[in-house]
């Protein structure tokens, strides 16, 4: 069975459940329209040019993905398992290749994980979530975007005006914070970041605050006073809540493709990076940038910004993801397998 008809069979549960699941399905695909629009012509004229699967059509394909920003440990490993799976099944031509290139992209995104796109929430008690990035990437926007999602679940979310480096920064999350309806923690612009959480930490705890979300400083002049920052907001959280924070959203923009890997590598060893909301993805049209970071960085994926809209913040799918990658074709060849 072909990779888009068990992506249509997963989608047909009940009826709210179809309708949900259609609609996040469709904002897969039309926010990877830029990167489909290249990426998908590409490899569809590959399939036109080469009827039959060789080292020729391969290192074609190659050349593609790299184009994608998929990364080149990624695509390595992606070409193993093509001919691979090639050879198990005695593939000789092209019709076909997108499902097989789909699946074995998904299976290389999710080896050895479960549940990785899962937020570690607390059922009971607070969960504190800090979010780290550079200016620019869309952070604040991120914040905003993430309370409204939780307060829309039922929960009642809090948020800490930790960037107070940055000119403007503290009113604009204020104005997210007016937009959605949450409580904003915050001091004076130049203010220890530091007590700012202080505060907010008490403020969620005297208020039964479900989520609280962090903001923080993007600066990456200085690495050093950037690191001794966000430990020292770190040993801050971790002394008023064990364990805690429960999750450090790293943002980081599409639109810069490897430069966003760069940038996610200094954070990574500024502090414990658990995720990556990879803002602006329909912006680029190097959308494979999602399965660089996943492969080289061990970090996952965990949010995706689709579009301007509210909701267009997602949950990371990797099916979805791949499957907006590739949409016409694969549907192409659904409808061909269909008439067979």
């Amino acid at each position: 069975m072909s990779f888009f008809k068990k992506l249509k069979e997963k989608m047909m549960g009940s009826t709210e459940e179809t309708v949900e699941t259609v609609s996040i399905t469709n904002k897969f695909k039309d926010g990877l329209a830029k990167t489909r629009d290249q990426f998908t012509s590409k490899v569809n004229d590959l399939v036109a040019k080469y009827r039959k699967v060789d080292e020729d059509f391969f290192e074609e394909l190659e050349e593609v993905l790299l184009q994608a920003d998929v990364g080149f440990e990624t695509i390595m490993e992606l070409m193993d398992a093509l001919r691979f799976e090639v050879q198990r099944k005695n593939i000789k031509d092209t019709a076909g290749i997108q499902s097989v290139i789909s699946e074995k992209l998904v299976e290389i995104y999710e080896a050895g994980d479960e549940n990785i796109i899962e937020l570690n929430l607390q059922e009971e008690g607070l969960t504190v979530i800090l979010v780290v990035g550079v200016n620019g990437v869309g952070k604040t926007t991120t914040i905003g975007k993430l309370a409204n999602r939780f307060k829309n679940e039922g929960r009642k979310v809090m948020l800490a005006a930790g960037d107070t480096f940055r000119a403007g920064a503290i009113d604009q999350l204020q104005v997210w914070g007016d937009r959605v309806g949450v409580e904003v923690i915050k001091q004076a612009e130049g203010s220890d970041p530091a007590a700012v959480m202080y505060d907010a930490l008490s403020a969620a705890k005297t208020r039964n605050v479900d989520v609280l979300i962090c903001d923080t400083a993007g600066r990456l002049q200085n690495k050093v006073n950037l690191m001794n920052e966000l430990e020292k907001i770190h040993r801050v959280i971790s002394r008023e809540i064990p364990n805690a924070p429960h999750e450090v959203l790293l943002a980081l923009d599409a639109t810069t493709g490897q430069n966003a890997l760069v940038q996610a590598q200094t954070f990574k060893e500024a502090t414990n990076v658990t995720g990556i909301v990879l803002t602006k993805l329909d912006g680029t049209a190097k959308g494979g940038i999602v399965l660089a970071i996943r492969k080289k960085l061990h970090i996952p994926v965990k949010f995706v910004g689709l579009g301007e809209q509210m909701d267009d913040l997602q949950p990371f799918d990797a099916e979805k993801y791949v499957y907006g990658l590739f949409a016409e074709g694969l549907e192409a060849e659904s409808n061909v397998e269909e008439d067979k």
